[in-house]
């Protein structure tokens, strides 16, 4: 092993674990296109998925087919039609998309069936179910135009599902749905991922797709992704966009997100495929590589509770242990929980401080101010600061001050000023140690 690897992998397995418990158990819809499957993507995709189901997340994929079916429909020698959008199924694309959807089942729990050494599938049993849990009806004629055997999803049997993920399985759709006379009919991967993602009340909704994201400037495919949107940003930018006719369209799977979130699922994710370990980068790194669309910012700036011990003391440990802050034990940090002010983002703590007052000398003390060092440089700090200096002042303080051995610049450009430590309050004159030689900064609440 490189003697560098311990330094490289340590760290990055303990920023993942916040990620691993904060979605154990939650339910993931993830829709692959099926160009994906055409480029070769599926046996590392699948590979990814089944870490992810091994982290305890519920998965129910749904596949696309749609360069499948075209091909198909080649080798038939039969012309495939398009209309708003929507492929229109006579009678030889249906038999087309059967055979297509088919064969790709049959490759998708191959796939999941691998168990080969030295890959991510060794000693991994993932169970795939299949069945006929969505009930559909026809597109019909619009404008004039005949559909066929195009369809819509009428329903999702959603009670199925879930007992089939209760029960450890992975949970595969095709785009196919029936009538209740046993009628065929042929569905958008995006339209069943959506439908199944709000019916199961999900927690993600995942479209693995031919686009890198939404750009920060659409009309500059140079321009940076941005990596979050705001469902209200997203409507506006939708309504912005020209009618989505190809899945190469921002507005295709655009408007599916917002669909998504519109009925309650909480996040929704455009993610390209072209990029090895999108779904993994996603899940399980801060930043994410797509662009994710969520009802309201997931940041939030908050009071602790009992339930933020654990995070707290794994985002203070590090600074502990390099001298940075003083060491606090569990036991004083869940007897001091309602002190703390956390920054929660999707889940993971990635900021804290308390504060400590006494109302006798009219100030408080704010202790254990910290930031990631994955979100440092981003005004969480500050953000940070002026909510701990409005609970102060709720509490009727004139003034908080700080003890720091490393940071008195940041906070002297906060309006913090250098005093003696004779200037404490003398409960707080007592515990201080003269050896670690802190710095007393005191602020003035205005």
């Amino acid at each position: 092993m490189s003697a560098v690897f311990p330094h490289t992998f340590v760290p990055w397995f303990r920023a993942v674990a916040p990620y691993i418990h904060a979605y154990r158990g939650e339910t993931f819809v993830v829709g692959l296109c099926g160009e994906a499957i055409a480029a070769g993507k599926l046996s590392a995709f699948v590979q990814d998925l089944a870490i992810v189901h091994a982290m305890g997340i519920r998965i129910v994929l749904v596949h696309g087919f749609r360069p499948q079916v075209s091909e198909q429909l080649r080798a038939k020698g039969h012309p495939e039609r398009f209309s708003h959008g929507l492929r229109i199924t006579d009678p030889t694309a249906l038999d087309a998309a059967q055979e297509a959807a088919g064969q790709l089942r049959f490759e998708i729990e191959a796939a999941f069936s691998q168990g080969l050494p030295n890959t991510p599938m060794a000693n991994a049993t993932v169970r795939v179910v299949s069945g006929n849990f969505l009930t559909a009806r026809p597109v019909g004629i619009v404008d004039g135009v005949d559909f066929g055997h195009s369809g819509l999803v009428r329903k999702v049997d959603a009670g199925a599902i879930r007992g089939a993920l209760d029960n450890g399985a992975v949970v595969l759709l095709s785009p196919f749905g029936f009538s209740p006379t046993g009628e065929a009919f042929n569905l958008a991967m995006e339209e069943v991922a959506t439908s199944t993602a709000i019916a199961l009340g999900a927690d993600k909704l995942l479209f693995l797709t031919e686009i890198a994201g939404i750009h920060e400037n659409p009309a500059d495919p140079e321009s940076p992704i941005d990596t979050e949107l705001t469902l209200a940003d997203a409507e506006r930018l939708l309504a912005k966009l020209p009618r989505a006719m190809r899945p190469t369209d921002l507005a295709f799977y655009l408007q599916h997100c917002i669909k998504a979130c519109r009925a309650g699922v909480e996040r929704s994710h455009i993610l390209p495929f072209a990029t090895d370990g999108a779904l993994l980068m996603e899940v399980y790194t801060h930043d994410g590589i797509g662009t994710m669309i969520v009802d309201e910012k997931l940041e939030s700036l908050r009071e602790a509770t009992a339930d933020d011990v654990g995070g707290i003391l794994q985002l203070i440990e590090p600074f502990e242990r390099d001298g940075t802050l003083v060491r606090r034990e569990r036991h004083e940090i869940e007897r001091d929980v309602a002190c703390y002010t956390v920054i929660e983002h999707d889940g993971v703590i990635f900021g804290c401080a308390a504060l400590y007052p006494y109302p006798e000398q009219r100030t408080g003390e704010m202790a254990a101010l910290t930031v990631s060092p994955e979100v440092q440089g981003q005004g969480d700090g500050e953000r940070i600061l002026k909510r701990v200096e409005q609970r102060a002042r709720a509490l009727g303080l004139d003034s908080m001050f700080v003890l720091t051995t490393r940071t008195m610049h940041w906070f002297i450009k906060r309006g913090f000023a250098p005093v003696d430590p004779e200037w404490l309050p003398e409960a707080r004159k007592r515990k201080y140690n003269w050896d670690r030689r802190s710095q007393v900064l005191v602020k003035t609440l205005k």
